[in-house]
């Protein structure tokens, strides 16, 4: 199914009217209003791990709205030219090698896509990482695309519309107090499948952060020893202990955005934060009414872009548009441990990693997701498991390896990765070499973002 063709196929629903939230884009009139099939707009959890919503890092906003800089030409860059079997110097960590680094925030950088500043309490120097092939894969005409009629249609359809168009009318909000004890708390993501929960401090009666799937990465980091010794900073740590220790009275206000605000605010948000989860609270009681996601964001503009006219850049191809991450790719061997998987989630702060065997293709992705199973399977203290392994013994069907390849359209990519419910496509050529990662953030760049002349992710 095309990206403009809706048709009667089960896949997307149509929307119900609300007297509420109706709001009319455009010539066409096109309106969008809540949605009110859950089904239609859960966030793509894995089966059976039940509801809730989750590729780049995450950061925190110190305001409620987002504030935009002037309209800038979107950067060019054109990667050199790189054919054929990848050479031996992909960035990735050899088995032997590990790091140690300190832990991170319930409201600091996530991830998620998916970057910037090194975290603190790094200790140990890691080997300079050899640079990575390059695909060929120019950005031609992306500026003289932009500049065609029509290019703006999905910016104003986000400008246009408001986050609380995009919220659900009924879904499952997990919130954690913050002198839970961390073990329970991650253990909480896995029995309610979900990804990130609010943090609600009873002391200060606010919302102060966030507990991610990233905390529970950074924990087992900072506090893994050997294979089969128990961690007793996840049996005993409070998360208000888990926050003074990482933040070390550092802290920051929560990324929160209104129900009032535009979607379009949300992405640049979202993308301009490096984060992956969006609390939308209510501007009066301060009361979390939703979180907003990039997946429910695409999901929300792919569902009601039928009714938009097509913009012409939807027919160029990937190779063409040059939209994804490309250069100095974070990959690890299916042989390296899970320490080694984690020392890269931590140091080079991506979201999945594309799994490469001794020849260099792909063979699987592990993501920061894949590692809130090891509290699930209580498997957390035997991180000399190879990722290999690990990928073996997922008991259940998560987002798997689903590419695309650079001659496909862009209205290809964003049908797949909204139809598959996954958070990237993994970039290969005819032989499963890896050439880059499309990204959730990367299409909302393209699609919102970059016709307003904002670089949210360059930036």
């Amino acid at each position: 199914m095309s990206f403009l063709e809706q048709g009667d196929s089960a896949s997307w629903p149509s929307p119900t009217t609300t007297t509420r939230s109706e709001t009319t884009c455009g010539k066409q009139g096109a309106k969008a209003v809540r949605w009110t099939k859950q089904e239609a707009v859960e966030e793509g959890e894995p089966p059976n791990l039940g509801e809730g919503p989750w590729s780049r890092p995450a950061a925190e906003s110190t305001s409620l709205e987002a504030t935009f800089p002037e309209a800038t030409p979107l950067a060019q860059a054109a990667p050199p030219a790189w054919t054929g079997t990848p050479p031996t110097g992909w960035d990735f960590l050899p088995p032997d090698c590990a790091i140690s680094a300190a832990g991170s925030s319930t409201d600091r950088p996530e991830l998620d896509a998916d970057c910037g500043s090194e975290l603190k309490g790094l200790v140990e120097k890691r080997p300079s990482p050899c640079p990575s092939p390059m695909a060929s894969l120019p950005k031609m005409g992306w500026d003289d695309e932009l500049r065609k009629p029509g290019a703006q249609v999905y910016m104003h359809f986000m400008q246009e519309h408001t986050c609380y168009d995009a919220m659900a009318t009924s879904s499952k909000l997990v919130i954690f107090d913050t002198a839970l004890q961390i073990k329970k708390a991650f253990f909480a993501l896995v029995a309610n499948g979900v990804r990130a929960a609010p943090l609600w401090d009873s002391k200060k009666q606010s919302f102060v952060g966030m507990l991610t799937i990233t905390d529970f990465i950074l924990v087992l980091h900072r506090y893994y020893r050997l294979p089969l010794v128990q961690i007793y900073e996840i049996e005993e740590h409070k998360i208000e202990t888990w926050r003074e220790i990482y933040l070390q009275g550092s802290f920051r206000p929560l990324v929160s955005i209104s129900p009032n605000n535009s979607l379009f605010e949300a992405v640049y948000v979202l993308t301009k934060n490096r984060i992956h989860r969006l609390p939308v609270l209510d501007p009066v009681s301060g009361t979390v009414l939703h979180i907003l996601t990039h997946k429910r964001l695409l999901k929300f503009l792919h569902i009601f872009g039928t009714l938009l006219p097509r913009p012409p850049f939807l027919s160029r191809t990937i190779q063409d548009m040059g939209i994804g991450t490309f250069r100095d790719l974070a990959v690890v061997l299916e042989t390296a441990p899970l320490l080694t998987a984690l020392d890269i989630f931590v140091d080079r702060r991506v979201s999945a990693l594309p799994v490469i065997n001794e020849s260099g293709q792909v063979v699987g992705l592990y993501s920061r997701f894949d590692v809130i199973h090891l509290a699930a399977q209580q498997t957390y203290n035997r991180l000399d498991m190879s990722v290999g392994e690990a990928l073996r013994q997922r008991t259940l069907c998560l987002e798997g390896v689903l590419s695309c390849q650079p001659h496909e359209s862009l209205g290809e990519v964003i049908d797949r990765i909204v139809q598959e419910q996954v958070h990237r496509l993994v970039l290969v050529d005819e032989t499963q070499h890896l050439l880059g990662v499309v990204s959730l953030s990367d299409i909302l760049q393209a699609l919102v973002l970059s016709p307003a002349g904002i670089d949210a992710l360059g930036a």
